[in-house]
């Protein structure tokens, strides 16, 4: 095993500042379990089985959120020693409270100034996240870095233009009622588009790279389960919801419930999400 225990408790917690719009969009940990959690838990096992992390017995989780991958990989690999980090101290000490394997830690720091050694571990992930870092070439580059010679960096991120019909639905409608919503649409995000993630890769100089989008399919029981996290604050979406009048919220919300096509009843529904991954090795 290349990460020791005692590399894990000499990790030091730096902080990165907070992007995107107020600086503190992913703060509460509850919160983000309501609205992107539950996504979160279902893509990390299909993410995982592409990344193919072999015997890997440290992995590091970059942009851990609540820890969602990290734990399903030590679930995964009774052998593994996994480390989670974040630049969000409450995401950080929410995953601590619900984590009860001593193999998993969990920690905050700078993804882009990473305190390890090189070839700390046997392989480098990152779910979700790579896309709110502002410069996710340098967080790559560290990746890269702290994994040994031969191992596997891997990373996923929402396709936000087409792909994820429940914020896809949400920037329409809200685009329909304020045209300056546009300009905060997720669809904007580098690096969420087929291609991206593979060329950011390539420029890194890692091998057998590859690339495959991965589908799934979420249920709502309502579409209060689908609506009501919305306005908890988290995210893009969630803060621009967050400025609204409670009038223009309610307009939303309608506009909202047109697109999806749904009744004033309370029947459960279905909307597909995609996410582009890419795996790479680094080089021997």
């Amino acid at each position: 095993m290349i990460c020791t225990r005692r590399a894990l408790l000499a990790f030091g917690a730096t902080a990165l500042a907070a992007r995107a719009e107020g600086g503190n969009v992913f703060a509460d940990a509850r919160a983000y379990e309501r609205f992107m959690g539950r996504w979160s838990r279902m893509v990390a096992p299909r993410f995982l089985s592409f990344a193919g992390l072999g015997d890997a017995t440290s992995v590091l989780d970059v942009g851990c959120g609540t820890g969602a991958l990290a734990l399903e990989i030590a679930a995964r690999n009774r052998k593994a020693l996994v480390m989670g980090m974040d630049v969000s101290k409450e995401y950080i000490a929410y995953a601590n409270q619900q984590n009860h394997d001593e193999r998993v830690r969990f920690e905050a720091g700078d993804a882009q100034h990473m305190l390890f050694p090189d070839g700390s571990f046997d392989a480098a992930l990152s779910l979700l996240v790579l896309n709110f870092i502002p410069q996710p070439q340098q967080a790559l580059a560290e990746m890269r870095r702290v994994t040994r010679p031969k191992g596997r960096v891997a990373a996923a991120v929402w396709d936000y233009g087409d792909g994820m019909q429940m914020l896809r639905a949400f920037w329409d409608a809200a685009i329909i009622a304020d045209p300056a919503a546009e300009g905060a649409d997720e669809k904007h995000m580098p690096l969420c588009r087929e291609g991206e993630l593979r060329n950011l890769w390539t420029r890194a100089g890692l091998e057998h790279v590859n690339e495959k989008p991965i589908e799934i399919e979420m249920r709502f029981q309502s579409f209060d389960d689908y609506w009501d996290p919305f306005l908890l604050g988290q995210g893009p979406a969630g803060a621009y919801v967050k400025r609204l009048s409670p009038e223009k919220v309610g307009a939303l919300r309608d506009q909202v419930r047109r697109r999806l096509n749904l009744d004033s009843s309370s029947s459960s529904f279905r909307l597909t999400a995609r996410v582009w991954a890419v795996r790479g090795d680094r080089p021997a």
